[in-house]
């Protein structure tokens, strides 16, 4: 990134990052220009292979053919009507048809959008105030998104860790969890039925599996109590399977919330469940008590339901799914194999075409386990491979593929891990 470039982004965005998080050292910072399926290059002509890939929204890689021809036919017939429009229903009824919890739909721009408005349909419905939450789960830059994301205190179950300023009213708001405790969250979830109107969750959380069980658990314990269970398939959908979690899993939530893949790397947000529920944002109840207010100017804007119709016929090709499996499996067991070799005692976890490492002996099965890694060691690596040309965010440890990775570049990413792993060992 030329001097000028690092310059001019200090001196317009903090920390010199446009969107945030990276948190990155001045002199590390660097410009995009161009990306190419599982590629980038920057202002200074740098190539870098990426496995961050958008934070996960180009699951169908950069540039993809497909997606770029379907935005730039739309774009010439308008970009936005903020109304309904052909593309954006031939993407519901997709979406509709292949998600067992989406009776009906509705749009916004971003998965922190969807998940905000299946909070407040939870509570509207139930007529109760409080969301649960699992600790560590992120669900977009709302309350509970950002509440117990990054906890530090250990606080005892089910008091809520402020990580994030500015929310003066979480306590009244949300109850946390351990993730993959079934005993602990029956316990919280009955203890608070009289209270509590959701139960919102990655079913994949980050890049933890969930213990055999859990899941099922959680939708019995929900349909018993009256309350509302929301999988937040913001990361998930489309990528364990074409049917996203529920799919994969085999369970079914009353609402759903997607993003990410779903545009092909355009911004898109989409929230949907029952009809009972869904119907609670339909402007005939305007003036009503349960009325939920919901609209959104960019919400299903015809250039990324073009891109999103575009991106799912390529992920609905015969093998794309097993592909993505059988890649993510393969790299996982290669990282293994490179953190034997250097002797470092590490977990390496995740599913599909995600993968992560943790710096721990402990079994990996919920936040506090993640968190008891090293996190010294794991800045170290991360940042290290950034160095050496791998894009991805040095704060996190997500590794993302899409289906345009294979095992050269998944080979390529595994070499320069070599070399960091040698240096910091």
């Amino acid at each position: 990134m030329p001097g000028d470039v690092r310059s001019r982004a200090l001196e317009v965005f903090p920390g010199g990052i446009s969107n945030g998080e990276f948190g990155l050292p001045h002199d590390a910072l660097l410009t995009i220009r161009s990306g190419l399926g599982s590629r980038l290059w920057d202002t200074e002509g740098r190539e870098l292979i990426d496995f961050s890939m958008g934070w996960g929204s180009c699951l169908v890689g950069h540039a993809c053919p497909e997606v770029v021809e379907a935005v730039r036919e739309q774009a010439t017939k308008g970009s936005n009507f903020a109304y309904l429009n052909e593309p954006v229903l031939q993407l519901a009824e997709e979406i509709c048809r292949i998600s067992p919890a989406a009776e009906h739909l509705r749009f916004c721009a971003s998965g922190t959008e969807a998940t905000m408005y299946c909070q407040q349909l939870a509570r509207a419905f139930t007529g109760r105030p409080k969301i649960l939450k699992f600790e560590g789960a992120y669900h977009g830059a709302n309350a509970a998104g950002v509440t117990s994301l990054f906890s530090q205190k250990n606080l005892a179950f089910p008091t809520p860790e402020r990580t994030s300023a500015g929310l003066p009213s979480v306590e009244y708001e949300l109850l946390v969890a351990p993730y993959n405790d079934l005993e602990a969250t029956e316990a919280i979830i009955r203890a608070h039925r009289h209270e509590l109107a959701g139960v919102i969750m990655e079913p994949l959380q980050r890049c933890t599996p969930p213990e055999p069980g859990f899941l099922e658990g959680v939708r019995k314990l929900c349909s018993e109590s009256g309350v509302l269970l929301i999988f937040d398939e913001v990361v998930t959908g489309f990528r364990l399977a074409y049917g996203g979690a529920q799919a994969y899993y085999g369970v079914v939530p009353d609402l759903v919330a997607y993003g990410k893949a779903l545009g092909g790397g355009y911004p898109i947000g989409a929230f949907g469940g029952r009809r009972d529920i869904m119907d609670l944002v339909n402007e005939r109840h305007i003036g009503s008590d349960n009325y939920v207010w919901m609209a959104s100017t960019l919400g299903g804007n015809p250039v990324s339901a073009s891109a999103a119709n575009a991106a799912l016929s390529v992920l609905r090709r015969p093998g794309t799914y097993d592909r993505l499996h059988q890649l993510g499996e393969w790299f996982r067991g290669e990282l293994r194999q490179l953190l034997l070799k250097h002797e470092q005692v590490a977990q390496v976890i995740g599913d599909g075409p995600l993968a992560q490492i943790v710096f721990t002996e402990r079994k990996v099965n919920d936040y506090r386990s993640t968190a008891s890694g090293d996190k010294v060691m794991a800045k170290r690596m991360m940042f290290g491979l950034f160095q050496r040309g791998v894009f991805l965010n040095p704060m996190g440890t997500k590794l993302y593929l899409s289906i345009a990775h294979d095992e050269a570049i998944c080979g390529e990413f595994c070499d320069r891990l070599d070399q960091v792993l040698k240096e910091i060992r």
